[in-house]
């Protein structure tokens, strides 16, 4: 299993299984991105001219509305992931759950704490000097799939994320960096679309945030529930079953 564990193997794999859950991981997305969207575009909509650059308040506004952009991201990213590892490994003999189903099993208070948890040591870490916050980003970013596929506690997810990519940092790091590094592109992409119809407004924030999760995001979260089930088969010589693509009828 070592040997079919690399990034080419494991990006093929993760674009396939996008391919096959599209339609149902994308509702379930805009059911978690669209809210977020708005929560990302008020600090986006700040009118920072306002502020006295005198007094320092331009810088200490732009970066706190740069932390509150990544805290929203990541919070919507580790829920989101959850979600869809319910989604792939749920046994429904590989039919799609639908949303109620996924909503039932959901462990909502342990995802919200390791949501919160996870945004503030990434922040945190790329306050302090960068490179702590994208440790924090690999070393912790299997979580969500861990509290929904292997129901642990918070603390223990955390610790299984961390067991799960010891010795294979630069494997995660090398699936993952690329496709939050991408995520990005197609952030800018959105937000100069969003621009282009509805001008420099707040509805246009609002869309663009909202199009970039919808488009970036379940990738994402297919290539974390991936990854992490991949892991636990190597780590442990078993995993639950992934579904890459929905049963055929």
């Amino acid at each position: 299993m070592t040997d079919r564990l690399t990034p080419a193997s494991l990006y093929a794999r993760i674009w396939r299984t996008y391919l096959g859950w599209g339609r149902s991981l994308l509702p379930l997305a805009a059911v978690v991105f669209v809210p977020i969207g708005l929560l990302d575009a008020i600090p986006l909509s700040v009118d920072l001219g306002s502020l006295d650059p005198g007094g320092g308040l331009l810088a200490a506004g732009v970066l706190l509305a740069a932390l509150a952009l990544v805290g929203t991201s990541l919070v919507g990213e580790v829920f989101y992931s959850g979600a869809v590892a319910v989604s792939l490994t749920h046994p429904n003999d590989g039919e799609p759950p639908t949303l109620r189903e996924v909503s039932r099993r959901l462990a909502y208070g342990r995802l919200i704490a390791v949501d919160l948890i996870y945004a503030v040591a990434v922040i945190a870490g790329l306050v302090a000097l960068v490179v702590p916050g994208v440790l924090a980003y690999i070393w912790l970013g299997l979580t969500g799939p861990v509290v929904e596929i292997e129901r642990r506690g918070v603390r223990a997810a955390f610790a299984r994320s961390v067991r799960l990519v010891r010795g294979r940092f630069w494997l995660v790091f090398a699936v993952l960096a690329p496709i939050e590094l991408a995520s990005e592109g197609v952030g800018a992409l959105a937000d100069l679309l969003s621009q282009a119809l509805l001008g420099h407004t707040f509805w246009a924030d609002w869309l663009a945030e909202s199009l970039s999760n919808l488009v970036a995001t379940p990738f994402l979260a297919v290539a974390c529930v991936l990854l992490t089930v991949e892991l636990i088969a190597e780590k442990d010589g078993a995993a639950p079953p992934l579904h890459s693509a929905p049963a055929s009828r």
